[in-house]
């Protein structure tokens, strides 16, 4: 075993695949988002799902201020999109929604059109942990698209295909 520091913490989690997502909010007009891929299913009854975001990020303090959030599950092709919302290239804020088509969910958060999923979430409860809020959000729609899921392994996307 090595020793646990943040180097080899960040190593190990190369190694496990998430989805890549993009969690949006609104705060007043403005559109927030930022990509996630610390986001899971919480309980089934009632739906509810969380997600992990800096508190430093705009996108963390959208969500707390408004209190709704939206989890939107790239596709396969989402690369581009996905790294614009990680800020790659120092875009940030309403720059990053020039990456992808996006709409308006009947709440006015951003939906991105071609999302294999989205979830339109009501923060139901706010968890405090090193530098990251977590969000637990009742789910209270979803939104089905097409196409395989985005995932990030070994600092790398792929697409998931079944076997």
């Amino acid at each position: 075993m090595s020793a646990l520091d943040a180097a080899a913490f960040r190593a190990a989690m190369a190694r496990f695949p998430g989805a890549v997502t993009i969690v949006t909010a609104l705060q007043g007009a403005e559109r927030r988002g930022i990509t996630a891929t610390a986001v899971c299913s919480v309980t089934a009854d009632p739906p509810s799902l969380l997600v992990c975001l800096n508190r430093k990020t705009g996108t963390c303090a959208a969500v707390r201020a408004g209190g709704r959030f939206n989890v939107n599950l790239l596709p396969g092709e989402g690369g581009p999109t996905a790294l614009a919302f990680a800020g790659a290239g120092g875009v940030t804020g309403e720059a990053k929604f020039a990456s992808g088509d996006w709409e308006a969910d009947t709440d006015g958060l951003p939906v991105l059109a071609t999302a294999a999923l989205t979830f339109s979430c009501a923060v139901s409860e706010v968890l405090e942990a090193g530098s990251h809020s977590i969000f637990i959000g009742q789910i209270e729609a979803i939104r089905s698209g097409e196409g395989a899921a985005l995932i990030y392994e070994q600092s790398r996307f792929h697409r998931l295909e079944p076997l």
